[in-house]
């Protein structure tokens, strides 16, 4: 069969398999046409366009893209491949890597224990994890043979569960930088899935801080020790307080730390183009992991993380099932980083997620108050409360690629709003 007919049949199995009874799981009605909720049939259709022309070029292997305003499903594409070393065509039930789409989950399991009492967003981490007060601040100087050396001291202010929260605990990610503390995290194997919580814990306890929690923000393992902070204060591994007071009471069927094996059929699977980089090591889905990383290890669908995201629209509430009052998510979702430098122009954070502070000086369209996060292999969801929206767009692809697509899909979206 030649390359052509291929992606053909693909594209047929693609409108046959988006057409069954997964769009029943979906927890909104589809409207008849997006101007039925003030959103451009034809703009969409160059984001339909532009995907395809990805997937033929091999840069996206297939995507699951959807678009809800006005609480409807106002525009959905199952594109491409599954996996497409085996030629299977994308599924609008397929399972992906969402890596640090993980963080807002997380997050919100932290503010439902916030919620009933057990902690505040205030609290040293080290009331939890006595180790962690430990960390001294590390700062590179030069010694008297030249040689560039870590200066230990004190922080000047306890890590809290906020700086956890939003991203300004002092803690970082090794791979994100080649300073001398980046390559003690890469040596330590911090994120080791072999590791359990705790024992991660213990190892980033031994190593030095980047900066004094609140200095500023930098992205990193944070919500990885909020993970254990989460299981430390419920008493229960993540997973399984994830599973017991968010996955089952939303629905959320297919999200888990790992896919068992009536499911690996329906997994997402990077693929590597031929003449490019070496394809982004990804995790392998089937294995459980010792470490159930809240930054950035869960597997989801996109008809789950539409849940997930509509708890968040609707002020924490979804189909009677509340998990989080309105002024908490009102609270998370408001900028925590102002006057914390790291942050890009126009753009915030909050608690888990990252938030719009202005409608310009950023390099991306959007509203002020909009607010979402996205993950490793490509991932990216985004709610606006001002235009009623809410974005999701799902795939695997190669790290060197993800931005450039993620901010691509974002921009056209945000065009396609006419009303």
């Amino acid at each position: 069969m030649g390359y052509l007919r291929r992606i053909q049949t693909v594209w047929l199995l693609a409108v046959v398999l988006g057409a069954m009874p997964a769009h029943a799981q979906m927890p909104l009605p589809v409207v008849d046409r997006p101007e039925d909720v003030g959103l451009s049939s034809s703009q969409l259709a160059r984001v339909e366009a532009v995907t395809r022309q990805h997937i033929e070029a091999g840069l996206v292997p297939g995507a699951v893209m959807l678009v809800a305003r006005q609480g409807k499903i106002a525009w959905s594409q199952t594109m491409g491949y599954r996996d497409r070393g085996a030629g299977d065509a994308m599924r609008p039930d397929a399972i992906f890597r969402i890596y640090s789409m993980t963080k807002p989950i997380v997050s919100v399991a932290a503010m439902m224990l916030v919620e009933e009492g057990r902690m505040q967003i205030s609290d040293p981490v080290a009331q939890f994890l006595p180790e962690i007060g430990n960390m001294k601040v590390g700062t590179e100087k030069t010694d008297a043979a030249g040689k560039t050396v870590l200066e230990l001291v004190e922080p000047t202010r306890p890590m809290t569960v906020q700086d956890l929260l939003r991203h300004t605990s002092g803690l970082i990610y090794g791979t994100r930088g080649s300073s001398l503390i980046n390559a003690a995290y890469v040596d330590a194997k911090i994120g080791d899935r072999n590791a359990t919580s705790e024992e991660f814990v213990s190892r980033l306890s031994r190593l030095p801080l980047r900066f004094s929690p609140g200095m500023r923000w930098e992205y990193g393992v944070s919500t990885d020790v909020l993970g254990r902070v989460v299981e430390v204060v419920s008493g229960k591994p993540l997973g399984a307080f994830l599973q017991e007071r968010i996955f089952q009471p939303l629905g959320m069927v297919d999200t888990a730390f790992h896919v068992p094996a009536d499911k690996l059929a329906r997994v997402a699977q990077p693929w590597q183009r031929p003449g490019s980089p070496p394809m982004t090591r990804r995790f392998d889905v089937a294995q459980a992991p010792r470490f159930e990383s809240g930054g950035g290890g869960l597997t989801s669908t996109m008809a789950d993380y539409l849940r997930f995201a509509l708890v968040l629209a609707n002020g924490g509430e979804l189909d009677g099932t509340r998990l989080l009052g309105r002024k908490t998510v009102e609270f998370m979702t408001a900028d925590h980083a102002t006057g914390i430098p790291g942050r890009p122009p126009g753009l915030g954070f909050g608690l888990g997620v990252e938030v719009r502070r202005v409608a310009g000086a950023a390099s991306l369209p959007g509203s002020i108050g909009e607010y979402g996060w996205a993950g490793n292999a490509g991932t990216l969801f985004w709610i606006d409360p001002k235009e009623d929206l809410i974005a999701i767009y799902l795939v695997q692809v190669n790290d060197g690629d993800r931005i450039m697509l993620r901010n691509q899909f974002r921009t056209m979206v945000q065009a396609a709003i006419v009303d």
